[in-house]
């Protein structure tokens, strides 16, 4: 007897798609029957002639708790995901303060439970004095998080040296390594020959090289050491030349955002504030470089960087573009987005997995019960309709944000039904099981 049966869908994973019906038992998928096959169950839901994917994974959030729960929280951040079809979440632990200690985790931990409505994994930050590492690691992070530009002075590793000799600590310690590649010298030496303060200011401070110098920093630190990394992300021409050339040298994984494959520099005369982030988005060049990159199979995972500001914050003056808030939702957008460079044909639906869901959960621990519509994985399944469109707006948004980069925009196929662990969350573009999420822990 299963609890419920997803009966006459498509089941779609990273290696393929092909009919199934869907039992699921405890929470989990506990078997995939040929179609038809006379089954017992206590539900049935009717999934004729649409697609049922692996609820989403996105390797690169912030929900802004604690501290900043004036962009977001994880109620409203949490929201968003469920809504757009992202069942886990890992969060990044640049908040306020930043989640470096075994304490500050745990007391993140503790706040999210019993507040969420999807998943969420925790990734902590190193420092330089990087005190307590193994009661840190105890508490399972999902990742640990090493920046080397633009961080306060406790958390930068601003040359080969200093991103060598941490890696080389942190090697066999357990989660991967994330590295946000960037270049301090690069900035402070703009900063000293650029003070307009306007967009194409912001533009030099962060330019192609210091992303392309940041990603070979990475791997081939990673190469000398051993340790397991994976690169955020990255959305320049020549930092992906860079990526194509070094990848094979080491355990390392890349990641992008949809934005970067939509949106180009140009659109910052006309959207301006609510565009602002980091990495800066580039020419023309180099988003069709990284389209094609995607295209190719070369990007590992694509995440959002979701990253929402109050609109007070975004509209508020500022003596530099550089000084606007960085950062822009997306959690709410990840799946019409990648459903719209499906009908493109840039990718096909098991990319869309294996970007989105696959290749996030297994590079970030979670890979046995997350990622797949496979028996013994939790039943994370997505309900998708690709016979209609979905006109993303502003209105719909959940986060605190209360807009969308993508506002306006018609995109192929529409979601219609999440569940979580086996229980539907999500019907119609309405939350009606509330709170069912947990916080998840890395298995590495």
């Amino acid at each position: 007897m299963f609890d419920t049966m997803i009966l006459g869908g498509t089941v779609v994973n990273a290696d393929g798609q092909g009919p199934a019906d869907v039992g699921i038992r405890d929470g989990r998928v506990a078997a995939l029957l040929a179609p038809g096959e006379t089954v017992m169950a206590r539900s049935f839901i009717d999934a004729g002639g649409k697609q049922l994917l692996p609820g989403l994974v996105d390797a690169h959030a912030h929900l802004r708790e604690p501290g900043l729960t004036q962009k977001e929280d994880f109620e409203s951040g949490t929201h968003a995901a469920a809504l757009g079809g992202v069942t886990t979440i890992l969060d990044m632990p640049t908040d306020d303060p930043w989640t470096a200690t075994a304490r500050q985790l745990s007391e993140k931990m503790a706040s999210a439970t019993g507040r969420l409505h999807v998943d969420v994994g925790f990734q902590a930050v190193v420092s330089k004095s990087c005190d307590s590492l193994d009661d840190l690691l105890a508490l399972s992070p999902v990742s640990l998080e090493l920046f080397t530009a633009d961080v306060p002075a406790e958390y930068l590793f601003d040359s080969l040296d200093a991103v060598t000799e941490m890696l080389r600590r942190l090697a066999g310690a357990g989660p991967v390594i994330g590295v946000s590649p960037g270049d301090q010298s690069i900035l402070e030496g703009s900063a000293g020959r650029d003070r307009g303060g306007d967009i194409s200011a912001f533009l030099a401070s962060r330019p192609p090289i210091a992303e392309a110098g940041g990603i070979a920093r990475a791997v081939l630190a990673a190469a000398e050491t051993g340790a397991r990394v994976h690169v955020r992300q990255v959305n320049s021409k020549l930092g992906v030349e860079a990526w194509c050339r070094l990848q094979s040298m080491a355990d390392v994984t890349v990641e992008t955002t949809p934005q970067n494959l939509f949106f180009t520099s140009g659109d910052y005369e006309t959207a301006g504030a609510k565009l602002k982030g980091s990495p800066p988005f580039r020419r023309y060049d180099d988003v069709q470089a990284l389209r094609h990159a995607v295209f190719e199979g070369l990007i590992t995972i694509m995440a959002t960087d979701h990253a929402p500001h109050s609109a007070v914050e975004k509209s508020a003056a500022y003596g530099s573009f550089a000084d606007i808030p960085g950062g822009m939702p997306g959690l709410q957008t990840l799946l019409s987005v990648m459903l719209d460079l499906v009908a493109e044909k840039l990718i096909a639906l098991p990319d869309l997995v294996r970007m989105c869901a696959y290749n996030p959960a297994n590079r970030f621990g979670l890979g046995r019960s997350k990622g797949s519509i496979a028996v013994g994985c939790d039943a994370d399944i997505l309900v998708v309709d690709l016979n209609h469109s979905t006109v993303i707006t502003d209105a719909e948004q959940a986060t605190r944000a209360a807009y969308t980069p993508f506002h306006g925009r018609r995109m192929a196929g529409r979601l219609t039904d999440v569940f979580l662990r086996g229980e539907r969350i999500v019907k119609d573009g309405v939350l009606i099981a509330p709170r069912r999420g947990q916080v998840v822990r890395s298995a590495t």
